[in-house]
């Protein structure tokens, strides 16, 4: 049985993705503050069943007090050490059901040193049901996130490992944070026809208060260009921007993620 995923919209630009099933279970991830999941919840009338966690930032986490205390729920998350709600300490290798549908768990550190993500590969079963990946802040629409605690080699594996994922997975970020990471990715890529195309489709989103989320993994390699650190036209623009020269996929995303970081 397919899961329905609907973005429940936190603080500025954070989204807090709810799972549910046709039984009226839902599970939320990153719940940041609780006040929206609990009007989503009762306008809805579902039922929290359990929560994952990306990784331990406040404005993924400081929903879980009062979420617990609503309805006492598993809580999954990173093995780190820094979120005292979870019950369930998840590590790379782990593998978690989810309202029935199995999902994988993966480490990408970087953004934070034990950071993960959520992947459930989808079903061959001639309906329509996709890989999905809850990517907490490791991978943005068209960008991917700051590096507070890891370093480049350690985000760049990180992407590289969620690049080679399915071009159909279905990729939901937490943040709407994609006309901004379009706008930088236009500057260092400027001859991508595919990026400007996707620049106007998502700022005509915008403009009717949708989402512009989830992206697909086929769309981000067309067009982020911290997934794209192979194009030799993405090398000769952030080359010249840094007056130097930069001869693997690693320097070049370097390099990147400081012009974005200063941008």
């Amino acid at each position: 049985m397919a899961l329905t995923i609907t973005p429940i919209p936190a603080f500025n630009d954070n989204y807090i993705w709810a799972l549910h099933n046709a039984e009226g279970q839902v599970y939320v991830v990153d719940p940041g503050d609780a006040n929206p999941v609990k009007a989503w919840l009762a306008q809805s009338r579902l039922t929290l069943a359990g929560i994952l966690i990306t990784h331990h930032h406040k404005d993924h986490t400081g929903g879980l007090d009062d979420l617990l205390a609503l309805v006492p729920v598993p809580v999954y998350g990173p093995a780190g050490g820094h979120i005292r709600q979870l019950d369930h300490l998840l590590q790379e290798g782990d593998r978690i059901t989810v309202l029935g549908h199995a999902f994988d768990v993966m480490e990408t550190p970087g953004h934070t040193l034990d950071h993960i993500v959520y992947f459930h590969p989808g079903q061959d079963d001639g309906a329509d049901h996709p890989p999905l990946l809850f990517c907490g802040d490791t991978l943005f629409a068209g960008g991917c996130g700051r590096i507070f605690e890891g370093d480049p080699p350690m985000m760049y594996n990180s992407l590289q490992r969620l690049a080679a994922l399915p071009g159909t997975t279905r990729v939901f970020c937490a943040h709407e944070y994609t006309l901004a990471n379009l706008a930088f990715a236009t500057a260092a890529d400027p001859d991508n026809d595919a990026l400007a195309q996707r620049q106007v489709s998502e700022r005509s989103k915008r403009d009717r208060q949708r989402p512009t989320l989830p992206s697909t993994m086929s769309l981000e390699l067309r067009t982020n260009p911290f997934l794209r650190c192979h194009s030799p036209s993405l090398q000769a623009t952030v080359q010249q921007r840094v007056s130097q020269k930069l001869d693997t996929g690693l320097e070049l995303f370097t390099a990147l993620r400081r012009l974005k970081d200063q941008s």
